[in-house]
């Protein structure tokens, strides 16, 4: 213990345990008493931690060094003397990078940091600067800018913004601060692009109007389409798939997706992934997209299409089996022409929907497997996978054309 601190319900800790705990892994009870901590502010137990220096100084002797007083956190009137300052252009550089190590120093700064208004004040700086980048013509002026767009981007990423607070930007800020981090994902700073589709993420997830998701634009689609293509790290890839999946169910979206290249994207992606987490929101975007016929008919384009969703089904998990057997069932009820029956005959879609039907892949999942094999059971007649229940369950036709 090297910065002793006493919680609400009375229970000393460790400064850094006990923020972890509370911040980190997001819990509100004691982890001795098991109640509620009504109050998340962490008062220095100086008592203990003179103790602890005493104990230090009478073990010098063994090798053990005296832990030094810790600095006291950030106060709120220290960050908006900060936030005074960068008011100042000349200033702004400077007033980030002093926002950065008291942010990167502990938890106690960046909770103290975020109730004292410091992501209003850097989405606000965000906002203000792309605006201005437009109108600048001088590269080191516009190199300067870009320096300071990436610098608040950092130090908004690393507070780990509280639900609370991602609502409060989302209501103060909205549509201005949404198309101010696409704009920085069609920059080709990397690290900022990963930044701002990870923040991104963390507020499409709170999210209380779902009109703000009805509105997005198609250049907002056609970026996070293009974070998949470029594979810029597998954290930034699962916060876009992340994103479509939260607005896609909303307005045109699933049609914007389609149009900025999504169904294409995913089924290259799907070729090379290993991660089991990221094929089953992979698979999971699928399905959202090929509700509709635009996505059907750009994954039934694609050669690998059908092919690739067959090879994830029983591979892979059964959240993944379960998708893969939903997109087939989308297809083969909306789209199946013979040409679609035949390929799906050839390239062993047909086989694998038989042997969802004899391993445990859940009911709904076995089911619909069994409901495309019935349904177009006297198309694949041929092939001996096929059991002959279903083909006898099948109605057949008279001359007329009747079924009987």
């Amino acid at each position: 213990m090297k910065d002793p601190v006493t919680v609400s319900t009375g229970i000393t800790y460790d400064r850094e345990s006990i923020e972890q705990w509370l911040f980190s892994r997001n819990n509100s009870t004691c982890p001795v008493t098991k109640q509620v901590i009504s109050d998340s502010e962490l008062a220095p137990n100086i008592t203990v931690r003179r103790l602890i220096q005493s104990w230090c100084v009478l073990h010098a002797s063994h090798g053990i060094e005296r832990y030094p007083t810790p600095k006291a956190p950030i106060s709120k009137p220290q960050l908006l003397k900060i936030f005074k300052d960068a008011k100042s252009s000349q200033m702004q550089m400077k007033c980030l990078q002093i926002l950065k190590s008291i942010a990167f120093e502990n938890e106690s700064n960046k909770r103290c940091m975020e109730k004292a208004g410091t992501a209003e004040f850097l989405a606000s700086l965000l906002v203000k600067k792309i605006m201005e980048e437009s109108s600048i013509e001088e590269s080191e002026d516009l190199s300067e800018s870009t320096r300071i767009i990436d610098e608040a981007l950092t130090i908004l990423v690393h507070l780990q913004l509280s639900e609370s607070c991602l609502k409060s930007l989302l209501k103060n800020n909205g549509n201005q601060f949404i198309e101010s981090l696409t704009h920085i994902i069609q920059s080709r700073r990397y690290k900022s692009r990963a930044y701002a589709v990870m923040l991104l993420k963390s507020m499409f997830e709170v999210v209380e109007d779902p009109t703000l998701l009805a509105i997005l634009k198609p250049q907002f689609f056609i970026e996070l389409v293009q974070i998949l293509k470029d594979q810029i790290s597998l954290k930034a890839s699962k916060s876009s798939l992340k994103i479509l999946t939260i607005v896609c169910p909303w307005g045109r979206n699933k049609i914007k997706a389609v149009e900025a290249g999504a169904v294409s994207s995913l089924i290259d992606l799907l070729l090379d992934t290993t991660d089991k987490r990221a094929c089953e929101m992979m698979l999971t975007m699928l399905d959202f997209l090929c509700q509709c016929a635009e996505g059907r008919a750009e994954l039934l384009k694609h050669s690998a299409g059908l092919a690739i969703v067959s090879k994830k089904i029983l591979r892979v998990s059964q959240v993944a089996s379960e998708m893969g057997v939903r997109i087939l069932h989308s297809i083969s009820k909306f789209s199946a022409t013979h040409a679609v029956l035949q390929e799906m005959l050839q390239i062993g879609v047909v086989t694998k929907l038989c042997f969802v039907l004899q391993v445990n892949c859940g009911t709904k999942t076995i089911q619909r497997a069994g409901d495309i094999l019935k349904l177009h059971a006297r198309s694949w007649k041929s092939s001996p996978c096929v059991p002959m229940e279903l083909l006898a369950s099948c109605p057949s036709r008279s001359r007329d054309g009747i079924r009987v």
